[in-house]
């Protein structure tokens, strides 16, 4: 039995013996593919299936064999973003994903005082017709957000088996597939050593909403940062002797993604990100001991240095494994490159 398209098109099922006794949005599920169970679902409770003729709005209902469903699925209503021609740096797209280079400065998502302007405003625009729709409205699917200042590579589906498959992995964080997230970020100082592991909760402080903190075991939400030290400014040594490092350039792979995770993280272990001004404030008299290019290059910045640099995962519909990197933008490399002659 063919899937059904996801048009007005009404569609026949016929229950066989192996899904007899389950519930109609089960076997819905089971015998319609490409659409997600919470979509069936959503579709019974409006009317748009029917038993032998009569319309069924309950999900549980048991069905027996022999049964003939007849889905209708509505076509997906406009979203309510609405397109703007953005430009957007496409890395890579077909029918199911787009996978964009993200400037800084740029929105993902529509919000209080976002309501336009945003990537999924620009997706829309650019996408036009062959997004097919996300839980039955018109629109890109999002399964991870990268902060407005935050710069670097986000995959965004573009029908609902894409969004399934990829926030599949996403939830699964990579732990028994192929999913891959490396952040480069220069942070005040240098951690003592090359590479460790953050492992520290995370939840949203009740003393500033748009903040989160690291808490105590049982609390929170679990937040894993593995972190590699690239390079120090200045380098260790100076001759024969040590020097302090005043800033340094470290890779951040997610094992988690919760909200400003890398901010909080490395906060938490005394190396916020330079431009960082929620987590890192108490570092703004550090600044004053930059050399004047490497000062100007930070006001230049304005922001978090933390770029998104590598993604790596399988697609959703074909399996194949795909990995994306992407070089910094012009105003973190030349803060890079201000720090290395320190």
């Amino acid at each position: 039995m063919n899937a059904p398209n996801p048009t007005d098109v009404p569609t026949e099922l016929v229950i066989a013996a192996e899904h007899a006794g389950l519930r109609l949005d089960k076997a819905l599920a089971l015998l319609a593919g490409e659409i997600s169970r919470a979509r069936l679902q959503q579709v019974i409770k409006e009317g748009g299936v029917s038993i032998d003729g009569a319309v069924i709005a309950d999900p549980s209902r048991k069905v027996a064999e022999g049964q003939k469903l007849t889905l209708v699925m509505p076509e997906a209503k406009p979203a309510a973003p609405v397109g703007q021609a953005i430009p957007l740096d496409v890395v890579f797209e077909d029918e199911h994903l787009i996978v964009i280079d993200k400037p800084a400065g740029l929105v993902v998502h529509p919000a209080g005082g976002h309501e336009d302007g945003t990537l999924v405003n620009a997706l829309i625009a650019h996408c036009g017709a062959s997004l097919s729709g996300i839980g039955g409205v018109r629109r890109p699917g999002i399964v991870h957000r990268l902060d407005k200042d935050t710069s670097g590579l986000l995959v965004v589906a573009k029908h609902d088996k894409a969004h399934q498959g990829l926030a599949k992995q996403f939830a699964d964080h990579g732990r028994t597939g192929p999913l891959e997230r490396a952040y480069l970020a220069l942070v005040w100082g240098a951690p003592r050593r090359h590479s460790g592991t953050i492992d520290a909760p995370i939840e949203r402080s009740n003393r500033n909403r748009e903040k989160m903190m690291v808490v105590g075991e049982g609390r929170g939400r679990e937040a894993i940062t593995h972190i590699e030290l690239i390079e120090r400014y200045p380098p260790l040594l100076r001759g024969h002797e040590e020097v302090e490092a005043l800033a340094s350039l470290v890779e951040c792979q997610l094992e988690t993604g919760r909200t400003h995770q890398i901010r909080v993280h490395m906060s938490h272990i005394g190396h916020p990100l330079l431009g960082d001004q929620l987590y890192g404030s108490g570092f703004m008299t550090k600044a004053s001991r930059l050399p004047e290019g490497a000062r100007a290059a930070l006001t230049a910045l304005g922001r978090q240095a933390l770029h998104a640099r590598l993604l790596g995962f399988a697609h959703p519909v074909t399996r194949e494994e795909l990995h994306f990197e992407s070089e910094p933008p012009d105003d973190f490399a030349r803060l890079q490159r201000e720090l290395a002659i320190l």
